[in-house]
């Protein structure tokens, strides 16, 4: 586990193809910010990489940033894991209302261990 910090979120490697990502408290994603986080993301996994998105903080995306959101195709899988109803309901929102060039594979969660569990057969699948 490697902990890597960028202005505006904590990304911790847990292993060469899944990272978990934290954003900070109150950051507002930037198309800027949308693409520094990838550009890290393919400089420091193996691809095709899973994404754990811990939502532990409150934040929220301009518009540019959510419709760029995840666009890698070197992604393969997102597990979020919510906290609130809330963050939930937004999540939801950023995966079926957002248009985007590729459609997520994503799951939410309320236990970080089921997500990262999720995202560990999901990475092992690729693999067979």
């Amino acid at each position: 586990m490697k902990l890597h910090e960028l202005p505006f979120a904590k990304i911790i490697i847990l292993s060469d193809s899944i990272a978990e990502v934290i954003i900070n408290e109150h950051v507002e994603m930037t198309l800027a910010m949308v693409n520094q986080y990838h550009e890290f993301l393919l400089s420091h996994l193996v691809s095709p990489f899973s994404l754990l998105i811990n939502k532990v903080n409150a934040y929220t995306y301009d518009f540019d940033a959510q419709v760029n959101l995840a666009t890698l195709k070197e992604i393969n899988a997102m597990a979020v894991v919510s906290y609130t109803r809330s963050t939930k309901i937004s999540t939801e929102y950023l995966t079926s209302l957002v248009p985007r060039k590729v459609v997520w594979k994503l799951k939410i969660f309320t236990n970080r261990d089921e997500a990262l569990n999720w995202l560990k057969l999901e990475q092992g699948s690729l693999k067979h």
